[in-house]
């Protein structure tokens, strides 16, 4: 179940970053809100998350999993560049978050 929680945390960091750049600066209510909800709501599930998964592991995925969907919305909502390294290196990304639950 500490799994689940993680990739749930993750991917309410993903959202918290999206609500963070759509509220230009906390200029914008319904994003600013929605940036205090999908955080509040991420660090809630990170904590569950630590109740069976070490420390290091559960931060690494988290935010592997949070920079590299951050990352995709980027090129695919804001424009963002995306050369053949840097999805290269998004791909390496996504093997490592893969790697850590392999050997944990």
């Amino acid at each position: 179940m500490s799994w689940i929680y993680l990739v749930l945390a993750g991917l309410l960091e993903i959202g918290f970053t999206t609500c963070l750049k759509m509220s230009e600066s906390f200029s914008k209510p319904l994003p600013s809100i929605g940036f205090l909800i999908f955080a509040f709501l991420s660090f809630f599930m990170l904590t569950k998350a630590l109740e069976g998964i070490p420390l290091g592991t559960a931060y690494a995925v988290w935010t592997g999993i949070g920079a590299c969907g951050t990352a995709i919305i980027g090129i695919w909502l804001f424009g963002d560049p995306a050369g053949t390294l840097r999805l290269l290196f998004l791909l390496l990304l996504i093997g490592s978050i893969i790697g850590l639950k392999v050997v944990s």
